[in-house]
């Protein structure tokens, strides 16, 4: 039995030194720094941070070079990572209204208060391979540094103003903390948008794109999608008010969906919600489709029996680290239980054998 031990603590340290001699690749090849990874993959450390519940460009981007670019790896070294620090306080609900903003686009009124900004984006780019990014040396280019943009109220406030939308829900309680406590359901609306902003993407998106299939009761318009940083304050005990401590950048949608009504309520429209850590505009849309999919309990709609609208079926399975974990033990060894199942199998072959040889002689 030690032999056996010590024979597998030998395999495992030489896979560890075979990983991190395929992590750093060829040797002959300049190795990439974390900053390289922060201000060139910018869009992969955001989804680390969003995922991984931690707001930290340098230890995303260091996650994602250690993972071997694997995001989701990288996302479960940030959670672990997040466990060791200390808490010693809570922000302020941060004040989107006030957003620096670098992207602000509506699908539902062209000429919006503030004017459409169109931002760093990929929707007007051709989708052909740009040969010239393999070039070597190339110069780089100094940052273009936006205009301060006019005061850009939500548009949805637009709706607001003439009783068209929804009213939001006026609330003082705090709502629980996903990453201190477990998921339990039922799950109030803080609490499903907490595990669907941590969510996987792929799955939020695949949840959302089910949505405007017909696998649920949305069809949405994106009210406002918007992109910029945010100030980030702290009540200070020993002062007695709050100071900034620092800026978040965030991506932020808000879909107008099909109207509801009742008896006492005229027709309204109704309302999705997403807010993401970083410029992951992909993710807030599908968000927000997903939360309204789940509302329909609230809003007094029929059960569908879509994927999207069963709370528990979405929450519990959109986090990748746990389906991660569940999926990667089964490789682990099994092999008193598989045993257990062979010899069962065998038992039955040899009675199902006895048997035909029973009705043979018969």
């Amino acid at each position: 039995m030690y032999v056996a031990t010590k024979g597998g603590e030998r395999a495992i340290d030489a896979a560890h030194q075979w990983l991190a001699e395929e992590r750093r690749g060829d040797p002959s090849a300049p190795e990439l720094t974390i900053v390289q990874i922060r201000e060139q993959m910018a869009l992969a450390v955001n989804r680390v941070m969003a995922e991984g519940s931690l707001y930290d460009r340098d230890l995303a981007a260091l996650a994602i070079k250690q993972a071997r670019g694997d995001l989701i790896e990288a996302i479960f070294l940030i959670r672990a990572y997040r466990t060791t620090l200390p808490r010693f306080g809570a922000s302020q609900p941060v004040d989107t209204d006030a957003m620096a903003l670098s992207r602000r686009i509506s699908a539902t009124f062209k000429d919006a208060p503030g004017g459409q900004v169109l931002g760093p984006t990929f929707d007007y780019t051709h989708r052909l391979l740009d040969f010239t990014l393999m070039a070597e040396g190339e110069a780089p280019q100094a940052a273009r540094k936006p205009a301060d943009p006019a005061p850009a109220p939500h548009i949805l406030q637009l709706l607001d103003r003439d009783g068209l939308m929804e009213p939001l829900p006026a609330s003082d309680e705090t709502p629980p903390d996903l990453t201190r406590e477990p998921l339990e359901m039922p799950a109030d609306r803080p609490l499903r948008l907490q595990a669907l902003a941590r969510g996987d993407e792929g799955f939020v998106l695949s949840m959302a794109y089910s949505t405007q299939r017909g696998y649920g009761r949305t069809h949405a318009f994106v009210g406002e999608l918007r992109i910029g940083t945010c100030a980030v304050d702290m009540e200070i005990p020993e002062l007695g008010f709050a100071i900034e401590i620092g800026e978040i950048e965030l991506t932020e949608c808000e879909t107008v969906n099909q109207f509801t009504g009742s008896k006492t309520e005229p027709p309204q429209f109704t309302r999705g919600y997403g807010l993401v850590m970083g410029q992951s505009e992909r993710k807030a849309i599908s968000m927000s489709l997903v939360d309204r999919a789940l509302r329909w309990a609230e809003l007094g709609e029929d059960d569908m029996g879509a994927p999207a609208q069963d709370a528990e079926f979405v929450l519990y399975h959109c986090d990748n680290i746990q389906a991660t974990g569940f999926l990667e033990h089964i490789k682990l060894p099994h092999y008193v239980d598989f045993q257990s199942e062979l010899e069962l199998i065998r038992k039955l072959r040899r009675d199902a054998g006895a048997e035909t040889c029973k009705e043979a002689a018969e």
